[in-house]
């Protein structure tokens, strides 16, 4: 990589970071390119990326960032996962962590919060954005069909009394 290409990767890497909500730091020694690219394809479903990092520069890139206090994980193959969504990167590493021992997490950044293993796995349980999106949606909507329902059963039993007396007054 020639000196421009390098700066071009850095502010890049500085862009994407300034605006994603997680970063994981993960090592990837020993997966293969199969696995990476199943790896990578899971991450892109779920709305997150996952990217091979030069140590170097990636911590040039952290510099300025919320970011910047993890520089110090960037040792040895390291590869970050990052997701504007706070939780979609963590949930995909961890799950894929926990089938490929090959993936090892290292630790990550929630804004300017520092997680080890134990905070990126704790994060990975939670509800994703869309889901508790869904979540509230669901309670919000299913008290208005209560009310609608509630509403019309009046209306329905005036209905059905109207129409008994109808065919009572008709049999008779």
């Amino acid at each position: 990589m020639d000196r421009t290409t390098k700066k071009e990767w850095v502010g890049s890497l500085h862009g994407t970071l300034g605006e994603v909500g997680l970063v994981v730091v993960a090592r990837y020694s020993g997966l293969t390119v199969a696995e990476m690219t199943d790896l990578r394809g899971k991450m892109r479903a779920a709305g997150a990326s996952f990217k091979v990092v030069k140590n170097r520069l990636t911590r040039l890139a952290l510099s300025g960032t919320e970011y910047e206090k993890i520089a110090d994980l960037f040792k040895g193959p390291t590869a970050i996962a990052f997701s504007k969504d706070p939780v979609a990167a963590a949930k995909v590493a961890v799950d894929y962590a926990k089938t490929n021992e090959k993936l090892v997490l290292v630790g990550g950044a929630l804004g300017t919060n520092v997680l080890d293993v134990n905070g990126v796995k704790a994060l990975a349980t939670l509800p994703s954005l869309d889901e508790l999106r869904g979540r509230l949606l669901g309670m919000i909507s299913t008290p208005a069909t209560r009310i609608a329902g509630v509403l019309q059963a009046p209306a329905g039993q005036l209905a059905r009394v109207l129409s008994a007396k109808a065919k009572q007054g008709e049999a008779a």
